[in-house]
């Protein structure tokens, strides 16, 4: 009976990250036909493209940024709307972009009197404005979530890692599973 009850754990182990992959795939790729329902499928998505490249070629160009700037600056300045327009838009610029946060990972170690370490990113090197010229901010995501925490650490217990950012992120969110 046990070895049954490992046999199915093991199962579960292999289709439940690929079955739960494919819903979610397959739940994005619906929306997006629903949100452009012609009856053809496939066509939301192709028409998703586009119309991101097409925003993104107009965006680009020096005509369309100054309207760009102005309707940032008139959602910035209604009240409920500025916090979660410029939350999410923050949370876009960390990780695409070109003024990605999230490029500088590190390995941190949390008191002088330990030998234990944290993995993070440096998101700001300089906090003189702050008072605090002899410290870095470094976020910690948290393992299997979408949140984390910052702290403000001594310059001197902060590693550089010379790793791509990708790598380390997938190690702290898998909780140290996946390989570095």
């Amino acid at each position: 009976m046990r070895r049954l009850f490992s046999y199915f754990l093991n199962g579960l182990l292999i289709i439940a990250p690929f079955t739960i992959t494919v819903w979610i795939v397959v739940a994005i790729i619906d929306w997006l036909n629903d949100m452009f329902d012609l009856g053809i499928p496939g066509l939301g998505i192709l028409l998703m493209v586009v119309l991101l490249t097409l925003v993104g070629f107009l965006g680009s160009s020096f005509l369309v940024k100054p309207f760009i700037i102005l309707t940032e600056r008139i959602f910035h300045k209604v009240p409920l709307i500025g916090i979660v327009y410029s939350s999410i838009r923050d949370l876009f610029d960390a990780f695409v972009g070109d003024n990605q946060k999230f490029n500088k990972p590190v390995m941190v170690k949390m008191s002088e009197d330990s030998e234990n370490y944290k993995l993070g990113f440096v998101t700001q090197d300089v906090l003189e404005n702050i008072d605090a010229a002899d410290k870095v901010a470094v976020y910690f995501p948290h393992s299997y979530n979408f949140s984390g925490e910052l702290f403000l650490v001594p310059q001197r217990n902060v590693t550089y890692l010379n790793m791509p950012s990708s790598d380390v992120m997938k190690f702290i969110v898998s909780g140290g599973v996946s390989r570095l």
